[in-house]
Order: C-alpha cells, then sequence, then structure tokens
C-alpha cells in the first residue's frame, strides 16, 4: 500500500521561506512524475510544480511560482521536496504532493497521478 506524507507547512510571514517535503512508502519512485499542487479555499486545485525522471530529471514550474520555487527529489528517500522562498500571501493553500511511475506528458494536470498526499496547510501572513 502506498502512502505520501506531506510535512513542512506551516505559518509564516511574507517574505519567509518554506521547505515542503513528501515521503513515499509503500513503492520506490526512483523514476516517473513526482508533483506538487496547492488548493486555496473555494478554488480548484492547481499545479505548482513537477519533476520528472527516467535517467535524467526535469523540473518544471506554475508561473506563479517561477523563479520562487524548486521542486527536487531524494530517490534513496523516496522522497520529493519543494523549497519556496519571498512568499506572499496569495501562496497560502493546502499544498498536495502526487506521484506516478509514468513519465507523464500532462504533469500540470491532476489526471494521471496514482498517488496523492493528506495535504499540508501552507498560511502566508501579511
Amino acid at each position: 500500500q502506498v502512502q505520501l506524507v506531506e510535512s513542512g507547512g506551516g505559518l509564516v510571514q511574507a517574505g519567509d521561506s518554506l521547505r515542503l517535503s513528501c515521503a513515499a512508502s509503500g513503492r520506490s519512485f526512483s523514476s516517473g512524475t513526482m508533483g506538487w499542487f496547492r488548493q486555496a479555499p473555494g478554488l480548484e486545485r492547481e499545479f505548482v510544480a513537477a519533476i520528472r525522471r527516467r535517467g535524467n530529471s526535469y523540473s518544471y514550474y506554475a508561473d506563479a511560482v517561477k523563479g520562487r520555487c524548486s521542486i527536487s527529489r531524494d530517490n534513496a528517500k523516496n522522497t520529493v521536496y519543494l523549497q519556496m522562498n519571498s512568499l506572499t500571501p496569495e501562496d497560502t493553500a493546502i499544498y498536495y504532493c502526487a506521484v506516478t511511475s509514468s513519465l507523464l506528458t500532462n504533469y500540470a494536470s491532476t489526471v494521471g497521478y496514482d498517488y496523492w498526499g493528506q495535504g499540508t496547510q501552507v498560511t502566508v501572513s501579511s
């Protein structure tokens, strides 16, 4: 049984940084696609970042976070990270990680990911 456990969320001030972690258990995801999405109250879940690996790794970001966020993965720990810098109140949301062993071409869509974490709350005060 695959489980994803996110951590690292919290309440921070505008301009601060956070690093979210998502540890997978139950199977290895050394290749495939790992992504981060977020959902603010009343809004749909939206893409934040993804990293695809089949040999080499390639990272992708939503325009809203490009230049402020960095996604990385530690295959030995079966963990994906999201480093977020220069946070703003608009970044306030529940952040979810998602994984699949497939190399997704439409990595920005929630469709295609096989497993999801329970989410971690990020709140940025002004």
